[in-house]
């Protein structure tokens, strides 16, 4: 899933680009992608284009007559720069957003079909959108230890809760967890003001230090390879391989449709913990601790 890096950044080019222009016409590839019936999609034609913004992990297109597109990309959707008119693609096109200059096309590498548009007017309206969570690079110490500890859960829960923290997704999580060397279990409350500190400077660090990486890689064009996946990233999506600081190989957690990766010498104090299906699988023979797995 896009998250605050990758959909900041797809803002701030679409901004660039699109910002003071007429918006001409939202087509639609796929009946499911529009959420809403009122207004219509017919009340956009001609509406000038006052600006983006990033809402959460939401994209928020702002148009004269208090008109806003909402845009969720969900895990898979994602947005491609075209020129206008561009006929959407058959097999994954779910929607186009067409300005004076350009189209810019929605697509979904996904039949779940979640990713989601939904046409509102008022900013009353919009406010229902957003999930309150706190803006982690614009926050200090003490407003991110407030939150984080108002209730008592794991860090990759806290971290990626929307009510919580806004725009951190399962990528992000891990890496800033492996930037504090904290482990993804740890309980919130449990957390001492150094600690907190710690986490807090990580979260910073790796959003800014994403976000840098990714506006030079976009540079004056528009973002067209957003992965959660990313080469340089020390945990997530590097199962098995070998850590980056210790050279012990990577852990990973699964449950429902997400996952924690994370480095067991450098996180836990060498602790494992036990994946559900593995477990279930392996039973009493689980290893407990990064030295019963290598040996």
């Amino acid at each position: 899933m896009p998250e605050l890096p990758d959909v900041a950044v797809y803002v701030e080019r679409l901004n660039a680009m699109f910002r003071g222009e007429r918006f001409e016409s939202l087509r639609l590839g796929s009946p499911f992608v529009l959420r809403t019936v009122e207004p219509e999609p017919g009340a956009l034609r001609g509406q000038q284009v006052h600006g983006f913004d990033r809402l959460g992990k939401r994209i928020i297109v702002s148009l004269s007559d208090e008109l806003y597109i909402v845009v969720h990309l969900m895990i898979a959707g994602r947005l491609r720069l075209k020129k206008r008119g561009f006929a959407l693609p058959k097999s994954n096109g779910l929607a186009a957003l067409d300005f004076a200059s350009a189209s810019v096309v929605f697509t979904e590498a996904s039949k779940k079909k979640r990713a989601s548009i939904h046409i509102v007017r008022g900013r009353s309206v919009l406010a229902e959108f957003d999930r309150a969570g706190l803006e982690v690079l614009s926050a200090d110490v003490n407003e991110f230890s407030a939150v984080l500890q108002a209730q008592n859960h794991t860090l990759k829960r806290a971290l990626t809760d929307p009510g919580i923290l806004s725009g951190i997704g399962n990528a992000y999580s891990d890496e800033i967890l492996f930037e504090a060397k904290m482990s993804p279990f740890k309980q919130t409350q449990t957390l001492t003001v150094d600690q907190l500190s710690r986490l807090h400077a990580a979260a910073k660090t790796v959003l800014s230090r994403y976000l840098s990486v990714i506006r030079e890689e976009v540079g004056e064009g528009f973002p067209d390879k957003v992965t959660a996946f990313r080469p340089d990233m020390a945990v997530h999506g590097r199962y098995g391989q070998p850590c980056i600081e210790c050279g012990s190989k990577i852990q990973r957690i699964v449950y429902a449709e997400n996952e924690a990766n994370y480095c067991a010498k450098c996180q836990t104090g060498g602790k494992l913990y036990a994946d559900r299906s593995l477990s279930r699988l392996l039973k009493s023979n689980w290893p407990k601790r990064i030295e019963d797995l290598e040996n």
